[in-house]
């Protein structure tokens, strides 16, 4: 048991260490074949903090665990807006101006609705999870499309966005790019792997259900990145930044993480 629990723990801090260099590798690498740092900061960078919680979904599934796969994706939801947005403001109250995030909040209420009309009769589809990644895809060009108009119009004066351009990590060399791209999804895989299989033997061992595990441990250790960027950001006083994480985390996690339970 004492193994299991030291592999949890490591797979934990592997998962988020490769997630960060995940998004140092392929952001850099963007930015060096030319790609606007607005369109990587909304993309790459916004993607990245759920990167844990999608390899850790395809692990599950992919080991037999749904379950534990499902739990992680509501459960990451729960803890962003319970633990991470309430020690967020714990910090410092946030004021808000970011008109993007006013458009994500009710788009993300029926986000929620909606999963849970799908998951109500107990069954999650190929053709739902197919049209929650569509979904995902026409939510990042729509807000790309609305930045994009923004800058084309002299207006880009949404702090969230402005925010999300002047968050980029430090530019590498291609070569050094290219390495912590490949080292960063490696190392995900690998860590997410564990990390399931661990999680699994310890709630199997004191006789939890897969669900459990995933909406409690593995969804607390998941959200881990959101809670470091959404400090770091309301330290910086960047409030919006700090919402739009939270905020835009579970939508992704909705539409990215779910359908990997049945792609």
């Amino acid at each position: 048991m004492l193994v299991h629990i030291v592999i949890l723990l490591v797979a934990f801090i592997a998962l988020v260490w490769s997630a960060d260099k995940f998004v140092l590798g392929a952001s850099s690498l963007a930015r060096n074949l030319g790609v606007s740092p607005m369109i990587i900061g909304l993309t790459i960078v916004a993607m990245g903090s759920s990167a844990p919680e999608m390899m850790v979904a395809a692990a599950a599934s992919l080991q037999g665990n749904p379950d534990t796969a499902i739990g992680n994706a509501i459960g990451s939801n729960i803890t962003n807006i319970a633990l991470v947005l309430g020690i967020t403001i714990l910090i410092k109250p946030l004021v808000v101006s970011s008109s993007t995030i006013k458009q994500e909040l009710p788009f993300l209420l029926l986000l929620t609705l909606l999963t849970y009309w799908i998951l109500s009769d107990n069954f999650f589809s190929f053709t739902e999870g197919v049209a929650l990644m569509i979904s995902f895809f026409g939510f990042i060009a729509l807000l790309l499309i609305k930045a994009l108009k923004q800058r084309k119009n002299q207006n880009n004066n949404d702090l969230m966005i402005i925010e999300a351009e002047q968050e980029l990590p430090a530019p590498t060399t291609t070569g050094k790019s290219i390495f912590w791209l490949i080292m960063g999804i490696t190392l995900l895989i690998i860590s997410a792997h564990f990390l399931v299989e661990s999680a699994v033997f310890i709630a199997k061992a004191y006789g939890i259900s897969d669900l459990v595990i995933g909406l409690t441990i593995i969804a607390i250790g998941t959200s881990l990145p959101e809670l470091a960027a959404s400090v770091a950001s309301i330290l910086k006083k960047e409030d919006d930044l700090a919402m739009g994480n939270i905020v835009g985390s579970n939508i992704f996690n909705i539409l990215a993480v779910l359908p990997f339970l049945v792609l």
